[in-house]
């Protein structure tokens, strides 16, 4: 005989998925498997990460840095009493006041003038790419020596410069030496160059924007300019700032390079002063100090310029140094004292005064060994 069964029967000894035997206990999860495995988690031992690799890399650099310092301290001939005293020289001080000159000067004629030609790289008009492909081609490619040359001899190839009509009449004219001296040579030699870096800075930022942006806009009627001062710009600044500040940085370092026209900027007063006095590398570590300072102070103008244009990025905008002192001194505060931690401190500060996290902890009675 055949048995046949009809949908939804089940044979005896049989069951269905879902369904439970009477008198088998519920389904739980398998049982924990050694004694490790069946301990409470309350008793587990907390232990922090290990790095060895830091360990030594840092004995490493500390050692190395120990020498360096050693070096610095012990060898005579470094004359540290003569970069003290001529520190702040009045020469010196008179040569790096020239050299801030020529780098804002420099500066602000380069970033003007390559912001308008990265804005006739990107127009319509074929003139206007031309001319502006035409200026960063012959800048780039001529050394910043031989523009400052150039430049410098301007009035052998042009006695006097006039304003009219080309193949007109001159309504305006005036002695070449008169106006190019050697700090409007410098100028121009600097800041030309600078231009045609900056141009290709400022295209690359604004091609970076994406093109949704302008197309929104030019649907809701806004006009071309507006469209590029007060929406383009402004997020291209996030990727302008960082390769322009390198930029400033160094055409600061590069002002050195007019020593080749005799003007009074740090490096030329530093050289002539060691000529005379024969103290040569004390001299150039003065140069190198004041170097270093007036980059410092670039870096924090950097720093907080990025800040301001990464608004619309960021959720929470990177805290400023002063306010990473004042959280990281409240923590350490917390963590002597036991107090809690003031509410103003943000959660990823707050977080470090916390025991216990990442520490080895004690096991409760009667644990495991």
């Amino acid at each position: 005989m055949t048995a046949v069964t009809t949908p939804g029967a089940q044979t005896p000894g049989t069951q269905t998925p879902g369904t439970q035997t009477p008198g088998t206990p519920p389904p739980g999860p398998a049982a924990p498997v050694g004694d490790a495995a069946a301990t409470p988690y309350s008793d587990l031992r907390i232990v922090p990460a290990r790095h060895p690799g830091r360990w030594v890399a840092t004995a490493g650099v500390a050692v190395l840095l120990a020498m360096v310092v050693s070096s610095l301290l012990t060898n005579d001939r470094w004359e540290w009493d003569v970069v003290a005293q001529y520190l702040t020289w009045p020469s010196i001080l008179s040569g790096a006041w020239a050299t801030i000159r020529l780098t804002a000067a420099a500066s602000v004629v380069g970033f003007a003038l390559g912001t308008v030609l990265a804005l006739m790289r990107l127009s319509r008009s074929p003139l206007l790419v031309g001319v502006s492909w035409a200026y960063t081609w012959v800048f780039r490619s001529v050394p910043l020596l031989l523009q400052l040359l150039l430049w410098y001899n301007l009035a052998y190839l042009y006695p006097h410069l006039s304003l009219g009509i080309p193949f007109g009449p001159e309504f305006l004219w005036f002695d070449t030496l008169g106006v190019i001296d050697k700090f409007g040579a410098a100028i121009l030699g600097l800041g030309l160059s600078q231009a045609a870096y900056s141009a290709e800075i400022v295209r690359a930022g604004i091609l970076s924007v994406d093109q949704g942006q302008q197309e929104a806009a030019a649907s809701l009627g806004i006009p071309r300019r507006r469209q590029v001062t007060r929406i383009v710009l402004p997020q291209a600044m996030r990727s302008i700032v960082p390769t322009a500040v390198n930029e400033v940085i160094g055409l600061l370092k590069g002002t050195s390079i007019v020593y080749v026209l005799a003007y009074g900027e740090l490096f030329y007063i530093a050289s002539v002063i060691y000529g005379r006095n024969g103290n040569v590398v004390p001299l150039l570590i003065v140069a190198a100090i004041w170097y270093l300072v007036l980059t410092t102070l670039i870096t924090i103008v950097q720093y907080y310029v990025e800040r301001h244009y990464a608004k619309g990025a960021v959720r929470t905008l990177p805290p400023t140094p002063l306010q990473r002192l004042r959280w990281s001194s409240a923590v350490t505060v917390s963590r002597l004292t036991g107090r809690p931690v003031p509410p103003h401190v943000p959660p990823a500060f707050a977080a470090r005064a916390r025991v216990g996290v990442l520490t080895r902890t004690a096991r409760t009675s009667g644990g495991p060994a």
